[in-house]
């Protein structure tokens, strides 16, 4: 484990050392997300009818902030499959470390950049009239928003180990975007066809968007299913899952990469 621990951190340091040389690419990835969020938020607010007539940011910014955190997926494949097509993760794979300690460090490098994305977007929704109800119920929530994160970062890491191929990533990228919409964070499911529906309220980000409404005191859809009525043990139980099966699924197969 000491040795887990410090192969990790040597990788994440790598990558930190690249944003204080890349700066312009960290900036780059905080204002992504708040450019589109205040587009949806000045564009179609007005269209929009939110529940109980609140405003409509305080309904958007939960959904986008758990967008957000599912847009991270395709960002960990592009790292994962630059180092294979560099021929750096070779090099790691020729090296005394742990295969563990090498996806860790990817994994804290993503997650650290995850939170200060997600900071970006809490400052923007503060600046545009967004409020939490109150901080214990705020921490919560954006706990459960990193831990989406972390589960998501191994679906990536395994995914970009998987195809080895930047030009892959393109597929993911496609299909984030119906995943995220196939949701509650825009569209109540109870307004789509019953099957679409039950897809939607069963999608992992589902839960966690329904649980950090919850948990920041924001308007949301409700909803009569199970999963809607527990989206906080679900918000903790997707991604426990997720991580659990994709963390093991990535390091078995950083295992068996052809040297």
């Amino acid at each position: 484990m000491k040795w887990v621990l410090a192969d990790g951190w040597t990788v994440a340091r790598r990558d930190l050392i690249h944003w204080a040389n890349q700066p312009m690419t960290v900036v780059f990835g905080v204002a992504f997300p708040v450019v589109i969020t205040l587009a949806f938020g000045y564009l179609f607010g007005g269209a929009v009818e939110v529940p109980s007539g609140a405003d409509y940011f305080a309904f958007l910014m939960p959904g986008m902030y758990g967008m957000t955190m599912l847009f991270g997926l395709s960002a960990t494949m592009i790292a994962v499959t630059t180092d294979a097509s560099k021929g750096i993760t070779d090099r790691f794979r020729s090296m005394p470390m742990a295969p563990s300690g090498v996806l860790i460090g990817r994994a804290i490098a993503d997650l650290l950049n995850s939170v200060l994305i997600l900071a970006g977007l809490l400052a923007c929704g503060l600046a545009v009239g967004w409020r939490p109800a109150t901080l214990p119920g705020a921490l919560g929530a954006v706990g459960l928003l990193l831990l989406l994160r972390f589960s998501l970062l191994w679906a990536g890491m395994y995914l970009g180990l998987l195809t080895k191929d930047p030009g892959g990533v393109v597929a993911i990228q496609t299909l984030e975007f119906p995943i995220g919409f196939l949701s509650n964070a825009f569209v109540a499911p109870g307004t789509m066809p019953g099957w679409l529906g039950a897809i939607s309220e069963w999608n992992p980000l589902s839960s966690t968007v329904a649980a950090t409404r919850e948990l920041f005191g924001n308007p949301g859809w409700g909803g009569e299913s199970w999963v809607a009525q527990h989206a906080v043990l679900m918000a903790v139980l997707w991604p426990v899952a997720i991580t659990a099966v994709f963390f093991a699924l990535s390091v078995r197969l950083y295992q068996r990469l052809d040297r």
